[in-house]
């Protein structure tokens, strides 16, 4: 069975910054920019919407009420999702696989927010066979079910995935189920990994 390769989407494939958000964010409310880093980088709060526990609209209520945001939630939401940078060689290395006809897929914790925003500007983004996102899901990795759900669509199972995240314990589920992995550290690194992985399955 040809193999998959498997993505992780921040600090992959995109990097982020939440200091971006927090200052236009500041800037509309009662907070400091210091006390909205964390606030909306890594709340529990966030962990709710990237589960799917509650909705947009929710999550800006609760956000409203903590920072004293001025603006619409159409405001908010341009600002809160406005952090992603493309990483050029991640993008490169997925650009390169499609060439080979090799499918990828998309495995992130994320949020409706951030998901629209990346669809909208980035268009590599589109280039995916499949995308399991953890707020579709109602599971954030290392949990069993998202790692379930990424093998039920794509039809793929232990050896025939190669997955790519830059979290520890997130590969180490995915080894668990047999998946091949790599801690990404660097486009280099990664692009080596992936080649050896490769020319194993040729």
């Amino acid at each position: 069975m040809t193999p998959i390769v498997v993505f992780d989407l921040g600090k992959v494939l995109v990097d982020f910054d939440y200091s971006i958000a927090a200052k236009k964010v500041a800037a509309r409310s009662t907070k400091h920019v210091e006390d909205l880093h964390d606030f909306l980088g890594s709340s529990p709060l966030l962990v709710q919407l990237e589960t799917g526990l509650i909705s947009r609209e929710q999550f800006f209520s609760e956000v409203q009420k903590f920072t004293g945001f001025g603006g619409s939630v159409d405001e908010f939401v341009s600002y809160f999702a406005d952090i992603f940078i493309p990483i050029p060689e991640m993008v490169e290395l997925h650009a390169g696989l499609r060439k080979k006809n090799i499918s990828t897929y998309i495995f992130s914790n994320t949020n409706d927010l951030a998901v629209g925003h990346i669809r909208h500007n980035f268009p590599f983004f589109r280039q995916f066979d499949g995308y399991i996102l953890s707020y579709e899901i109602g599971a954030m990795k290392p949990k069993a079910k998202i790692y379930e759900a990424l093998e039920t669509m794509s039809g793929r199972r232990g050896g025939d995935i190669f997955y790519i995240d830059d979290r520890l314990e997130n590969v180490e589920a995915g080894a668990a189920r047999g998946w091949q992995i790599v801690l990404h550290e660097s486009p280099e690194k990664t692009r080596i990994a992936l080649e050896k992985f490769l020319l194993m399955k040729v």
